[in-house]
């Protein structure tokens, strides 16, 4: 297990991934992925669904879906997902720990198959769709939150060139057989309401590696704080790209 997984599993197992509380607004951002993926359901449709966290995006789209099944690589997220169907009324939606790249389901299975920041192989998404099947997924570009990793002068692919991430997905599902790929991005400005809003999205996301090892990483983060103030929150930026592929 990686350390970005063995992250996750931790952070799963403390607080279930509950971003909802967050004070966070956003300009700029040109989709929701949710929303995407929906419109291109069909109620006969059966989606697999690669990182599927806690499962709440599953859950949102099971009405449009006959069947919707949700795979994790984190034993813990799959827990919480578990927990939040149980707690549900949604009776066509299922939970399985498992990796994206030995995926056990049969070829030809899935009508679509959706990732939402989550890693993916294409020859097993290829393997797994039917054909006509769609695959979408929504990942963060190198220059996600720019200025916190400058701040700190360290931080998720803040080294990377802009886009390398879109491109090498590109090529592997063109390489995987996909005959039509499309890919679309967006740099939103996104504003925290609160410092807590700010230091809660630092202890539970990857962004700054090890955030709070030590002291001085909180100075730092006043330091953003102040000078990223603005009359609308604390100001930094939030860039995605969308990839979807047809088989």
């Amino acid at each position: 297990m990686s350390h970005e997984e063995r992250f996750y599993d931790k952070v799963g197992k403390i607080n279930g991934w509950d971003f909802g509380d967050l004070k966070v607004f956003s300009e700029g951002v040109e989709w929701d992925f949710v929303q995407e993926v929906k419109s291109r359901c069909n109620q006969t449709d059966m989606l697999l669904d690669i990182g599927t966290g806690g499962g709440e995006y599953l859950l949102k789209l099971s009405p449009s879906l006959l069947l919707a099944i949700g795979i994790d690589l984190s034993n813990e997220m799959i827990k919480t997902a578990k927990t939040n169907l149980r707690n549900s009324t949604v009776s066509n939606v299922r939970f399985f720990q498992m990796p994206a790249e030995a995926l056990q389901f049969p070829n030809g299975l899935f009508d679509m198959v959706t990732s939402r920041h989550a890693p993916f192989s294409s020859n097993e998404v290829y393997r797994v769709l039917k054909a006509g099947g769609l695959f979408m997924t929504q990942q963060v570009s190198e220059s996600d939150k720019s200025n916190i990793k400058k701040a700190f002068g360290r931080g998720q692919s803040l080294d990377e060139k802009d886009r390398t991430l879109q491109e090498r997905y590109i090529q592997e599902l063109q390489v995987a057989g996909f005959s039509h790929v499309q890919a679309f991005e967006y740099d939103a400005t996104e504003y925290y309401e609160r410092p807590e809003d700010l230091l809660f999205l630092l202890k539970h996301t990857p962004i700054v590696p090890d955030f709070g090892r030590d002291q001085n990483d909180f100075k730092v983060l006043n330091e953003f704080i102040e000078t990223n103030t603005t009359e609308k929150g604390i100001r930094t930026n939030s860039k995605r790209f969308l990839i979807i592929a047809k088989k």
